[in-house]
């Protein structure tokens, strides 16, 4: 028996959900999210709560994923995802010029990063770093793989820690070589 999946799911008053067959629509005050799942899932809408259910134990594998993915659905309905990024190092920088977000990390030219639909990119100062990247949106999957996609230009490295890295990462240093005697 899943873990994950046999919890059910609190539906907030201002979320409303439409279960049509597989396709699942999940709408807040502000945004709407789709999702189709896989064969051989049920969702039952009881008591403003979501149950997931699975027809044999051939499907058990999407029972925790389905569950997952549609609790998301409705936290970035209501509230949304947020992922930070530092870029540290003296000389890298970045800015947002209208859509596109502009890195200068050491190359002979600057990185350029086009935000996708339904993704916000804001840069601002932060201290101790140079600059802040903020990477907000309503689908979790979306926001964290720009973000990992922005720290794949520049990844810290593990000498003096320069780079691109999530503001909650720990970067373990290395000593580095020494003089001999």
């Amino acid at each position: 028996m899943s873990r994950i999946g046999k919890n059910p799911i609190t539906i907030p008053s201002w979320v409303e959900i439409k279960v049509d067959g597989r396709l699942i629509k999940v709408k807040g005050p502000k945004w709407e999210l789709e999702y189709t799942h896989p064969r051989g899932v049920k969702l039952d809408i009881e008591d403003n709560q979501i149950k997931v259910t699975i027809e044999s134990d051939e499907y058990r594998n999407y029972w925790g994923l389905v569950r997952t993915l549609v609790a998301n659905m409705i936290e970035g309905v209501t509230n949304g995802f947020k992922k930070e990024l530092l870029v540290i190092w003296v000389g890298y920088s970045a800015k947002m010029q209208w859509d596109t977000l502009v890195l200068w990390l050491g190359f002979s030219h600057p990185v350029e990063y086009k935000a996708p639909k339904g993704v916000t990119i804001t840069v601002d100062k932060a201290p101790k770093a140079q600059a802040l990247i903020r990477v907000e949106g309503i689908d979790k999957q979306k926001v964290w793989e720009i973000a990992a996609k922005i720290r794949a230009f520049k990844k810290p490295e593990p000498y003096k820690g320069k780079g691109i890295r999530y503001i909650d990462e720990q970067i373990k240093l290395k000593q580095g070589k020494t003089a001999g005697k």
